[in-house]
């Protein structure tokens, strides 16, 4: 798996596929870039070539145990860096959970590295309880419970490969917990996303890609993000798992959508004003 290093930690990345449109797929939060597996090799097939990134703190990337090295800011920042290795002027990001987030956040910093972006289960203002009520409990046991959770981990690294669906979820329990905590307390203590004010400037093109029955990920925030957006609209998937386990249609969505990026800015614009 090749590698680059910023400011002294190793960032471990896979490319799919050649050519000069690039897609980048960010993962969710504790989750690595297996997370994002079939659909980079479903995207490479369309002619794009896509890079899944592990964050620090997740997959085969350095996982340091100092807090403030984890928040949406520096996510964004690793991003870029990425964008510098691998010597691309500009790219599709698309991120899911955490990675939507840290999308919005590379939108803020860099937006003329984007040529547009997929945010898949923003988390914005409406999941604060939802968030609360799902990673207190977490940091608390990876924390106070770290010897348990240790020997969770170990039992976990035990178990021989299942189907990629399940494995990527059991890839998370597999990890060390002290690295796991320090990335929760630290984006505990951090700016969730860009402010309000600052998203409505946002002129990137935008597919926002929610789902119903959800508190973490509630589709409110998907919606209210595709109407600040200038450029955004909104898709609903049937379900959290729609992606991972029946992906044919958000695919479909996710490639057209890829494919309207890389146009000719002005015939997309014009795609657009018709």
């Amino acid at each position: 798996m090749p590698t680059f290093t910023l400011d002294g930690q190793r960032l471990a990345y896979t490319v799919h596929g050649a050519g000069p449109r690039v897609v980048v797929l960010l993962h969710g939060l504790l989750f690595s870039q297996r997370m994002h597996e079939r659909l980079a090799e479903a995207l490479a097939e369309r002619g794009n070539r896509v890079v899944t990134l592990d964050l620090l703190g997740h997959g085969e990337s350095d996982r340091p145990l100092e807090m403030w090295r984890y928040s949406m800011p520096e996510f964004a920042r690793e991003v870029i860096a990425l964008l510098d290795h691998l010597g691309v002027p500009e790219a599709v990001v698309l991120g899911t959970s955490l990675g939507a987030n840290v999308t919005l956040e590379v939108a803020d910093a860099a937006p003329e590295r984007l040529r547009g972006m997929v945010i898949e289960m923003p988390v914005l203002d409406n999941a604060l309880l939802g968030c609360a009520i799902a990673f207190t409990p977490l940091m608390a046991a990876l924390t106070v419970g770290e010897p348990a959770m240790r020997a969770v981990a170990r039992i976990a690294r035990a178990i021989p490969r299942l189907p990629w669906q399940a494995d990527i979820v059991l890839d998370a329990v597999r990890q060390d917990p002290a690295p796991s905590a320090a990335v929760l307390q630290g984006l505990f203590f951090g700016r969730t996303a860009p402010p309000r004010a600052r998203r409505r400037q946002m002129r990137t093109p935008t597919l926002v890609i929610g789902h119903q029955h959800d508190v973490v990920h509630p589709f409110s925030d998907a919606g209210e993000l595709a109407a600040e957006l200038p450029e955004a609209r909104l898709l609903q998937a049937g379900s959290l798992l729609e992606l991972r386990v029946a992906p044919a249609r958000l695919t479909r969505e996710i490639a057209a959508f890829v494919d309207d990026c890389w146009k000719p800015r002005r015939a997309r614009k014009r795609a657009v004003a018709s």
